[in-house]
C-alpha cells in the first residue's frame, strides 16, 4: 500500500509538467508550421532535434568542453570559497577587513575583468576556468560564512565550557551546523559556473574542433544556423540542470537523516 501511494505521489509530481511540456512543444510545432516561418527565423522543435542529430559529434565535443571548464571552476569555487569563509569566520577582525572587498569583487561586471584575465593568463582553458570560478566563488563564500556565523550560541558556550579550542569548535560544531548553508551555496554556484564557462568562451575561448558551447553559439549565430543555435542553448540548459540535480542528490544524501529541509521531503 505504501509503495502504491509513493507511485501515485510520483505520478502527480511528474504528470502536470510533462503535460505542459507536450502541449508547449506541440503548440510550437503546429503554430510555426501553419505560419510557414523560415527555419533561420524560428525553427520548429523537429528542426532543432534534426540539427542536433546531424551535428551530434560537434555538439558532444562542445558540451564536454564546457562541462570540464565548469566542473574545474566549480571545484575551485567550492574549495576556495569554503576555506575563505572559514578564515573569515575565525576572526571578526579579518572578516571586517576582507569581506567588503569580496563584495566589491562580486559587483564588478565579469566582462570588465575578463580582458585582464586574458592578458594575464592567455586565452583558452585557463582564462575560462578563472572566469567560471569568479562567478561561482561569491555564493560559496557568502553562504558558508552566513552558516558559520549562525551557529547556536548555547552550543558554542557548551564547547567553551568543555575547553574546546577554536579548531575543535570550528571542525566539530560550526562546520557541521553550516552544512545546509554550504549546500545552498553549492546549488547556486554549480549553475553559475556553467554560465561563467559559456561567458568565458565568448570572451576568452578558442574555436576550432575543441570549442565549447560559447564558441558553438557564436558560430551558429554568425551563420544563421538558428536550429543548431537553439540546440546549443538547450544543451547548456540541460548541462546546468544536470549539475543541479547532482548537487541536489548530494544534499539529500548529506542532510536527509538529520535536517528538516530534506526530512520533510521524504515524509
Amino acid at each position: 500500500m505504501e509503495d502504491r501511494f509513493m507511485r501515485l505521489g510520483f505520478v502527480k509530481r511528474i504528470l502536470p509538467p510533462l503535460i505542459a511540456f507536450i502541449v508547449f512543444i506541440g503548440g510550437w510545432q503546429l503554430i510555426v508550421g501553419l505560419l510557414n516561418l523560415p527555419v533561420y527565423l524560428v525553427p520548429k522543435p523537429s528542426d532543432i532535434v534534426s540539427a542536433a542529430w546531424l551535428s551530434k559529434g560537434d555538439l558532444w565535443v562542445s558540451v564536454s568542453t564546457t562541462a570540464i571548464e565548469a566542473i574545474v571552476g566549480f571545484v575551485l569555487s567550492v574549495v576556495l570559497g569554503v576555506l575563505g569563509a572559514i578564515l573569515l569566520a575565525s576572526s571578526k577582525l579579518i572578516e571586517k577587513s576582507v569581506y567588503p572587498y569580496a563584495i566589491i569583487l562580486q559587483t564588478i561586471p565579469i566582462v570588465a575583468v575578463a580582458p585582464l584575465i586574458v592578458i594575464w593568463f592567455d586565452a583558452g582553458m585557463n582564462a575560462i576556468v578563472i572566469i567560471a570560478f569568479l562567478i561561482g566563488f561569491f555564493p560559496m563564500l557568502s553562504n558558508t560564512l552566513i552558516g558559520l556565523n549562525a551557529t547556536d550560541h548555547n552550543m558554542s558556550n557548551l564547547f567553551y565550557l568543555y575547553n574546546a579550542n577554536p579548531f575543535q569548535t570550528m571542525w566539530k560544531l560550526r562546520i557541521p551546523a553550516a552544512l545546509p548553508y554550504i549546500i545552498a551555496g553549492l546549488k547556486i554556484s554549480c549553475t553559475l559556473c556553467v554560465i561563467g564557462a559559456i561567458v568565458g568562451e565568448y570572451i576568452a575561448g578558442i574555436g576550432g574542433d575543441k570549442g565549447g558551447l560559447g564558441y558553438a553559439i557564436t558560430n551558429a549565430a554568425a551563420r544563421l544556423k538558428t536550429a543548431y543555435l537553439f540546440a546549443c542553448g538547450l544543451s547548456a540548459s540541460v548541462l546546468g540542470i544536470g549539475f543541479f540535480l547532482l548537487v541536489n542528490a548530494f544534499s539529500k544524501w548529506v542532510l536527509s537523516s538529520w535536517h528538516e529541509s530534506e526530512m520533510s521531503r521524504e515524509s
